[in-house]
């Protein structure tokens, strides 16, 4: 039965994994007691605007004028759907009991906006939150890691070389560094095991004005269309860079993480299931090798059973829990120090 839900439904294993972030996410309220044991506020900033839109950021963070270390969370979504609100409440919990400031970021969403303007807008959080975030919510600009998941993770290993000063640590779940491979530049087997998504009904929900977050699942569910069609028809980089990546392979080298590791790459933890059908577990491999040929400091944690958003289960699941767990040890050892 599992194998023929794979085989008929990615649509649905995709939407179904927007619904279980929703569900696990960060409510709306500014101020939030979570548990007797924690309690976090959140305050949101815009730290851009671009043609009137304003790009925000929520920082959560425990009560007090401690200086902390901060987390620049990125959320995921294929650079297509998504919004800083899918923060897994468990994990925001952990990282604030940890000692950190969370800052959880949106960014421009593609075809929309392309590739360069989006990492432009990682660069420039980065950068709002280097000068502003000492005054405004009392972090520490010298003690800081990324973490992101999925597209976030990539977002999160173009960040080890693209933002300055490099971050201390960087944590990518299920993240890749290559875009111009096959696995995205040509037809997925397993997303055309789905209806054929036809390009008048991907373009149903795009637009032509600035967006940087789909807050409901409706908005996401379209736009998860578009993104089905471009890995239906191998469309990904082109819709979402503008460029091809057969004629203009050269342009995509400076926006591909694998292709840019040196031995000053920031020390990395990578998260990565074996069984993951949207993002393969080669990425995660492929990475792993380069940061160890180049001397980096890295750790990666695999798990044959773990599929695309394999954290979406949530801590009673004994893999994540023991996997978060290695991940504050990691952020703890490099970041807080």
């Amino acid at each position: 039965m599992k194998n023929r839900l794979t085989r008929i439904n990615p649509f649905l294993v995709v939407l179904t994994a927007v619904i279980v972030l929703t569900s696990y996410s960060v409510n709306g309220q500014d101020a939030i007691s979570t548990s007797d044991e924690i309690a976090y506020s959140r305050d949101t900033y815009t730290y851009k605007i671009v043609d009137n839109h304003e790009i925000r950021a929520d920082v959560y963070r425990h009560p007090g004028e401690e200086i902390l270390p901060a987390i620049i969370w990125i959320h995921g979504g294929a650079l297509i759907f998504g919004t800083r609100n899918w923060l897994p409440s468990e994990q925001l919990e952990a990282y604030i009991r940890a000692g950190f400031a969370v800052v959880s970021i949106d960014y421009r969403l593609a075809p929309e906006t392309k590739l360069a303007a989006i990492i432009e807008d990682v660069k420039d959080a980065y950068a709002w939150l280097c000068a502003k975030g000492p005054e405004l919510f009392k972090i520490d600009p010298d003690r800081i890691a990324v973490v992101g998941h999925s597209a976030g993770g990539y977002l999160t290993l173009m960040a080890g070389f693209s933002l300055k000063p490099r971050p201390d640590a960087l944590v990518s779940f299920y993240g890749y560094g290559d875009l111009t491979g096959p696995w995205y530049s040509q037809p997925d087997s397993f997303y055309n095991q789905s209806p054929a998504v036809s390009k008048d009904q991907a373009y149903l929900a795009v637009g032509d004005s600035v967006i940087s977050s789909t807050p409901t699942q409706f908005s996401t569910q379209g736009r998860i269309k578009f993104y089905l069609y471009c890995r239906q028809h191998g469309l990904w980089p082109s819709e979402v860079s503008g460029h091809d990546p057969e004629s203009e392979r050269k342009w995509y080298s400076e926006y591909e993480p694998l292709r840019n590791v040196t031995p000053s790459y920031p020390p990395t933890i990578l998260l990565h299931g074996e069984k993951d059908n949207d993002v393969p577990f080669e990425q995660s491999v492929l990475m792993a090798e380069e940061l160890r040929r180049h001397g980096v400091y890295y750790e990666f944690i695999t798990n044959p059973d773990w599929g695309h958003g394999f954290d979406g289960a949530g801590m009673e699941d004994p893999t994540v829990q023991e996997a978060f767990g290695r991940v504050l040890t990691f952020l703890q050892r490099h970041v807080k120090q």
